[in-house]
């Protein structure tokens, strides 16, 4: 009896997963581009260009591009009531003394917009340009 629920579950198991990479294999790949530029110093804006799945949220964007193009990096920070904040990108860092951050924006025929929620939870659209600028809150 004890061997019959083991099977049983091995093969529910197995079920689980091979409908799971099915699923993942099926969802469609969105094009996006992601621009990095620093409001505060000469830096010249840097483009890059990647997918994501459909439904996916920007982080992986980032991380597949952390994996594929030499020279980006970035760093995430986790608050347990926020989720995760954008800490820095290619070296460069927010700071709380210099008021200095990461905006997130989604920009679309020169106008900028601000995205409402964070890295971890925004899903990007076909051919989305979003932009991770360097900025500070200090007016």
């Amino acid at each position: 009896m004890a061997s019959t629920r083991t099977t049983l579950l091995f093969v529910v198991l197995l079920l689980f997963s091979i409908q799971g990479a099915l699923t993942i294999r099926g969802q469609a790949s969105l094009s996006i581009r992601l621009s990095v530029m620093n409001d505060l110093s000469n830096m010249t804006p840097e483009t890059y260009s990647t997918s994501v799945l459909e439904g996916g949220v920007l982080l992986g964007a980032l991380r597949r591009i952390q994996q594929t193009q030499p020279g980006f990096e970035f760093t995430v920070t986790e608050d347990p009531n926020y989720g995760l904040f954008l800490e820095s990108v290619n070296g460069v860092a927010g700071r709380e003394q210099d008021q200095t951050y990461w905006e997130i924006l989604s920009e679309n025929s020169g106008e900028y917009t601000q995205l409402d929620v964070g890295i971890g939870c925004y899903t990007p659209a076909e051919n989305e340009h979003i932009v991770l600028r360097f900025s500070t809150w200090a007016k």
